[in-house]
């Protein structure tokens, strides 16, 4: 194995010239996975019998759980669902960057005590009891668990002490304060009322046996966890509303889109309609898909929602969503007017016809080429029989779709150029986005069902960049910098979005030519609002709560 040594100073927080990079290639995006160590396998361990969660896992979560200011990654495992327990266990990846100055992984997974057996779909990150550490909490079919972070590079099975089991079939889930009280709740997706015992038989339009549509099974509500902070949740499902409408959820993402300064919720479900929970500021969400807009296509039909995710496309200061669906569907690009009313504009800005031919799963706004305009990565993968790999053992390979920014006028496809490992056809499903290698450039660790994972890592250069970390609990924040001309660039703090993935929670800016930002502002999940001067760009800058001057 060969490591990836990183060409600036090891501690790479204060940031470097991308300029300094000795890469002497066009493509934008390699996968580095095997030669730095995160070696992994994915493995549904398919019966026969078409159990649908075969086809639909597994996710990825990026996280420093040891503080030292880079990324690791948590990669989500399948097992036998026939009996026997079988199966290898999810596994934890620590990044070595930090101090060493080399990106390469080792495998932690059985001193953090993380490597549970289990049918694993998705991860959710946050900081749930405030201790400074970031906890991790699973999803599955089957029992969920939620990990402790004890600080000491090991975890705690804290599931049923915190009260937050659900033995259904869960997917995405996100952490979020829609109280402001303070501490982390959890949101957790669940999908259809899928059992072993009750699987159904399903066939292609040619009589083969294939994966079932969430249509032949009831769909089931999601549920909402309120942090009690003292460790433990209770259950707010019904008392917030979030019961009384419901689907096959498998995307979530939480942004204010109403400009409030309240988190809203907004729910991809598949062959459903999508579900906008907006936030009435009193404990409660009052489901409001359907009128603002952002519940159906504007052909008016439900689609396959999977992947989601929230960001500000066209650079006006709210955050717009995008869906990503089946096959002959095309990815749904919804506008917001900033109030939250949303407007399908997925053909104006030609997103529907250049992802049309995939089925799409992980996805997420990041600016990958720094010039300040949000981008789209989607990772594809159908779920039943493709023609054209008819024969072959898991017929369900599509390539990958990067979607470039256009200055905010349209989106272009720009996959053909992105690299081999982009244009690769595999079964993609999680998809999660940060600065691996702390070089000012967001990279993407993806994984493939029945396949290997795979790290992206963003070789593009030549334009300035900030990072924002911000202190304590920054879930839902919104961040903003006013450039040397006075525009404004308005992003927000999360590790939600894509598919059953979990992303970089630290800020990234992408500044173009721009060397230096002459304010930053921040709007904090509790309503307040700070300034905090400028500085130059191509670094990472830590922002504490208190430090800066009301606006």
């Amino acid at each position: 194995m060969r490591a990836i040594a990183v060409g600036c100073a090891a501690l790479l927080l204060a940031g470097c010239s991308r300029e300094e990079r000795s890469a002497g290639t066009a493509e934008l995006f390699r996968d580095v996975a095997a030669e730095t160590g995160l070696q992994f396998q994915h493995q549904p361990y398919p019966s026969g019998k078409f159990y649908m969660p075969e086809i639909m896992g597994a996710g990825v979560a990026l996280l420093d759980y040891d503080n030292d200011g880079d990324l690791d990654v948590y990669l989500i495992q399948g097992m036998a669902l026939d009996g026997g327990g079988k199966g290898e266990g999810n596994r934890l990846f620590r990044n070595e960057l930090v101090p060493s100055g080399t990106l390469r992984f080792t495998d932690v997974t059985a001193a953090s005590r993380t490597g549970k057996v289990m049918y694993g779909m998705g991860a959710a990150t946050g900081d749930f009891d405030g201790d400074g550490h970031v906890d991790l909490y699973i999803t599955g079919f089957g029992k969920n668990v939620l990990y402790r972070n004890n600080g000491d590079g090991t975890f705690s099975d804290v599931t049923e002490k915190a009260g937050v089991q659900d033995e259904r079939w869960s997917t995405s889930a996100a952490f979020l304060d829609y109280d402001r009280d303070g501490d982390l709740d959890l949101m957790v997706l669940n999908y259809i009322d899928f059992t072993l015992r009750g699987n159904k038989a399903c066939f292609a339009a040619s009589g083969e046996p294939d994966y079932c549509t969430p249509k032949a099974y009831r769909p089931v509500s999601a549920k909402l966890f309120r942090n009690e902070g003292s460790g433990r949740f209770t259950d707010a499902t019904v008392a917030s509303g979030i019961a009384k409408a419901y689907g096959p959820g498998l995307g979530i993402t939480c942004s204010d889109v109403n400009g409030d300064g309240w988190i809203d919720v907004y729910v991809a479900n598949d062959t459903a309609a999508n579900l906008l929970w907006i936030n009435q500021r009193n404990g409660t969400f009052a489901e409001q898909g359907l009128v603002s807009g952002a519940a159906y296509s504007e052909d008016g039909l439900p689609k396959a929602g999977m992947g989601v995710s929230a960001g500000d496309f066209d650079n006006d200061g709210d955050d717009d969503m995008v869906v990503v669906n089946l096959t002959r569907e095309g990815a749904t690009l919804f506008q917001n007017d900033g109030r939250g009313a949303f407007q399908d504009v997925s053909l104006r800005y030609g997103v529907r016809p250049l992802t049309f031919p995939y089925t799409g799963f992980g996805v997420d706004w990041f600016d990958y080429d720094n010039d300040g305009w949000l981008d789209l990565f989607i990772a594809n993968g159908a779920v039943t029989l493709m023609e054209e790999w008819r024969g072959q053992p898991w017929p369900f390979q599509q390539a990958n779709t990067l979607l470039r920014n256009e200055a905010g006028r349209r989106f272009r496809d720009v996959t053909a150029g992105a690299g081999a490992a982009m244009r690769l056809k595999e079964v993609t499903r999680g998809s999660a986005f940060g600065d691996i290698d702390n070089d000012g450039g967001i990279d993407i660790v993806i994984t493939n069902n029945r396949g290997a994972a795979r790290l992206l890592l963003n070789r593009t250069k030549g334009r300035n960049w900030l990072r924002v970390k911000l202190e304590g609990l920054a879930a839902g924040a919104r961040v903003g910098v006013v450039l040397e001309g006075g525009q404004e660039i308005w992003r927000r703090a999360h590790t939600d979005s894509s598919y059953l993935s979990a992303n970089d929670p630290r800020v990234h800016f992408g500044l173009g030519r721009q060397t230096r930002v002459r304010r930053i502002r921040v709007a904090w999940p509790d309503g307040g609002k700070e300034e905090f001067a400028g500085v130059n760009s191509n670094r990472q800058l830590l922002l504490k709560r208190g430090e800066g001057k009301p606006f």
